[in-house]
């Protein structure tokens, strides 16, 4: 699944000839104010008065890399008690305050963040306001709502991750893709860290990063600024920084000296899978807009090169898949296929070493290149079509990539991407020396000799 950025494969609802045009335009500027409260709070705004309708989003910097050792899964487990009772709240209420007036709610968890947002008519943005600051300064922490929200992560893993045929595969390339960064940890966490968890542990958790100095409020819609900001003094300004030091992972991921190789199996494989992936930088670098077209070019839609070769002119592959995973510390460049029936993982790894091989050996068309930046500007004008679009574009620049006027910039960088730049970030991070490769296999093909573990989900080359 991409990250941040959402591509859709093809622009036929708005014509060909538009996206065309698209490509040569410049995004509308998003004019926003920025402040800062007194207790660290960060706050961004945007008033657009396209509909009565607000977004209100809190981006708390704390993602499941900031999970403690052994305690996997806490922050996605926190997404999941922040919508239980506070002082003045009973459990569930915010479904109360947003749906049953006409609104929407909802959270996530990434690596990196964990984001709460409600998009409500422009009249009842008071009330919100009101609710988010209650459920950061009086949340309750205590064992009833851990432990029930504790069996409803559980229960979630079981259904993305035990249930799904391929919910191991995708579960294990996070797993060993990294070596000593906290990346290594799934945000969905695992059944046996949230088991040996404690309330206590919980409290520590929402001490040390539920507070307003780790907070960016973004408020994006119908509203009068003066009111606003009137409102957000009011309801947040009183909350207090904590005198707790706020933890940062200052944690450098080692370079890869050399390939690696994963044998994964499971119970239910009806289609096999092949992956590798490559170490890539931060989403902050200067090569993330060339490895973002890299990764359009090598997998959206039917005309993709993977979709071309491997499934519809070689027919090794159901689907191939590229993701250039670009998060805040360090990313992945990820290629997955699932093999057809009948047909090798070997050809399938040999078929995607070959289509890593032309990227670097050959520089991409320029209709592959217009091609991916339409699809750029187009998932970014549909984004840009509502409120909770702005301010979740708005959240990412600010908080993952440090600056928010990155929402106004980040087009231009990725439509300034030239053919010769795909091609020097291919030579330069989809390298033999940088790639992991990951097979995933039944487990009826599971050797039984030498002393293997069943229990294990790796074999050779784990370490």
């Amino acid at each position: 699944m991409k990250r941040f950025l959402c591509i859709f494969i093809t622009c036929a609802s708005i014509g060909i000839a538009t996206c065309a045009a698209y490509g040569q335009t410049k995004m509308p500027q998003m004019n926003y104010r920025e402040r800062t409260l007194p207790n660290g709070m960060h706050v961004l705004s945007a008033i657009d008065k396209a509909s009565p309708t607000v977004a209100i989003n809190v981006w708390y910097h704390v993602g499941s890399k900031d999970d403690p050792d052994q305690r996997s899964g806490f922050a996605h487990l926190f997404e999941h008690i922040m919508f239980k009772s506070t002082k003045n709240m009973k459990a569930e209420m915010m479904d109360r305050l947003t749906e049953d007036v006409g609104g929407s709610n909802n959270a996530f968890t990434q690596d990196d963040v964990t984001v709460y947002y409600e998009v409500i008519p422009s009249n009842y943005v008071e009330t919100l306001l009101w609710a988010e600051a209650e459920r950061l300064s009086a949340l309750t922490v205590d064992e009833e709502n851990f432990k029930s929200e504790r069996a409803v992560v559980q229960e979630e893993y079981r259904q993305s991750v035990l249930a799904p045929p391929n919910g191991r595969f995708f579960y294990v390339l996070d797993q060993k893709s990294f070596s000593v960064h906290p990346y290594k940890r799934p945000t969905i966490g695992s059944i046996e860290d949230l088991d040996a968890a404690s309330v206590a542990n919980v409290i520590k958790f929402h001490d040390t990063y539920y507070r307003p100095d780790n907070a960016t409020l973004i408020v994006v819609g119908d509203f009068e600024q003066k009111q606003l900001d009137a409102w957000i003094d009011k309801y947040f300004a009183s909350i207090p920084k904590p005198n707790l030091p706020l933890p940062r992972v200052n944690v450098t991921e080692p370079a890869r000296t050399g390939e690696k190789r994963f044998m994964e199996y499971a119970p239910n494989v009806p289609l096999k899978g092949v992956a590798f992936t490559y170490l890539a930088p931060s989403g902050k670098s200067e090569d993330a807009a060339a490895l973002t077209i890299a990764d359009i070019i090598l997998s959206q839609g039917r005309s993709s090169r993977l979709y071309q070769s491997l499934v519809y002119q070689q027919q090794l592959a159901q689907n191939a898949n590229a993701n250039a995973d670009l998060r805040e510390d360090v990313g992945l460049f990820t290629l997955t296929a699932f093999v057809a029936n009948g047909k090798k993982p070997e050809d399938v790894e040999a078929s995607l070493r070959a289509e890593v091989k032309k990227l670097q050996d050959t520089q991409v068309t320029a209709a592959e290149l217009e091609k991916a930046k339409n699809q750029i500007v187009t998932s970014q004008l549909r984004q840009r079509e509502t409120s909770l679009g702005k301010s979740q574009a708005l959240g990412r620049a600010a908080v993952l990539l440090g600056d928010p006027n990155r929402v106004n910039t980040e087009l231009d960088r990725l439509q300034a991407v030239t053919a010769a730049d795909v091609q020097r970030v291919a030579k330069k991070y989809l390298t033999d020396d940088n790639r992991y490769v990951f097979y995933y296999l039944p487990e009826s093909e599971r050797p039984r000799t030498g002393g293997l573990n069943p229990s294990s989900n790796s074999s050779k080359g784990a370490q």
